[in-house]
C-alpha cells in the first residue's frame, strides 16, 4: 500500500554534514507528520525531528541548531539535513509519516527501512 524509501545515509567525519532522504509512494489521500527517528541497538526509538502539516517543526534537544528537517507536500518527501555530525550521531535513521490512504478514514504511521550514519572520530 504504501512504501518509504530512505536516502543518503553514510560514514563522515566529526564536524560534516549529511543529508537524508526520504520519499512515500502508495495510494495515499493526505500526509500529516513527517519525522526523522533514531535507534541505537538495545535502546528505543527516539525522536530526531518531525514537521507537521502546517509547518511546525519540532526537534530533540540533543540535535537542535544542527539538524535541519523539511518536507516536500507535492513530492511527499521528508529531508533531513544533519551539519556538525558528532560520533554519538551514529546509529540506524528511519523515517516516519503519519498519512491517509485514499478511501480510508484513519491516520496510520509508516516506517521507512532504515539507513545507517557512522560519525567517525
Amino acid at each position: 500500500q504504501v512504501q518509504l524509501v530512505e536516502t543518503g545515509g553514510g560514514l563522515v567525519q566529526a564536524g560534516g554534514s549529511l543529508r537524508l532522504s526520504c520519499s512515500a509512494s502508495g495510494s495515499i489521500s493526505s500526509i500529516y507528520r513527517m519525522g526523522w527517528y533514531r535507534q541505537a541497538p538495545g535502546n528505543p526509538r527516539e525522536l530526531v525531528a518531525t514537521t507537521s502539516a502546517d509547518g511546525t517543526t519540532n526537534y530533540a534537544d540533543s540535535v537542535k541548531d544542527r539538524f535541519t528537517i523539511s518536507r516536500d507536500n507535492d513530492k511527499s518527501t521528508v529531508d533531513l539535513q544533519m551539519n556538525s555530525l558528532k560520533p554519538e550521531d551514529t546509529t540506524v535513521y528511519y523515517c516516519n509519516f503519519n498519512l491517509q490512504l485514499r478511501g480510508s478514514p484513519y491516520r496510520s504511521d509508516y516506517w521507512g527501512q532504515g539507513t545507517m550514519v557512522t560519525v567517525s572520530s
